[in-house]
């Protein structure tokens, strides 16, 4: 008659061979290297959070665009003649950064927008000599130049304050602008014009 000893490896055993087949999952759900609509930092791979609230119905939808933003909640809505249209996750100014509150417009658009005061510095061949500088603080070193941080779908709002595509950390990370997924950035960038208003919330 076997053991207590030898019944309990057994069942533990049997127990973990299932749990271990059960957990290799070919859906692309579960998969490491799935791409969700929370953020994906193409330059250097930093994944964002999942991201399963942002939504765009406005195709086809007439009538006259607005934008609320809420820094509180983190969260950018689209109105088209005071209907909810789209709804994006976004991440705003960082601490020493806030975003600016109040009533704006579109003041312009920009598909390739680069920034002039943050990015990289870059030796010829492109490689990366220091990251993520400042250029009105942190010096140019000798045969260096200055790459700005992409912002595609730049919508400029006030000053060098803009929603664009970027990285979605979960919270404020930015240097003021408020960042959005791609395709949110891709359909707000569509459907705003310049002059249309944008109204900033606590």
């Amino acid at each position: 008659m076997p053991s207590l000893k030898g019944i309990f490896v057994f069942v533990f055993t049997c127990a973990a061979a299932f749990l271990q087949m059960g957990c290799q999952s070919t859906d692309l759900r579960y998969r490491g290297e799935t791409l969700y609509l929370g953020g994906y930092n193409a330059r250097d791979g930093a994944r964002g959070n999942f991201d399963n609230y942002s939504h765009w119905d406005g195709d086809g939808v007439n009538g006259t665009p607005s934008l609320v933003i809420q820094l509180s909640h983190q969260r950018a809505y689209f109105y088209k003649a005071g209907e909810l249209v789209g709804v994006s996750t976004i991440s705003t100014g960082r601490e020493g950064f806030g975003t600016p509150r109040g009533n704006f417009k579109i003041l312009q658009k920009d598909k390739d927008h680069a920034s002039s005061l943050y990015g990289d510095y870059v030796d010829a061949k492109g490689g990366i000599i220091r990251r993520d500088i400042d250029r009105s603080k942190d010096p140019l070193p000798p045969g260096a130049k200055f790459d700005g941080a992409k912002m595609p779908f730049f919508m400029r709002i006030t000053g060098g304050v803009g929603m664009h595509e970027g990285f979605l950390p979960g919270y404020p990370a930015s240097h003021g602008c408020i960042r959005m997924p791609r395709a949110m950035a891709e359909a707000f960038f569509k459907s705003v014009e310049v002059g249309t208003p944008v109204r900033i919330e606590p």
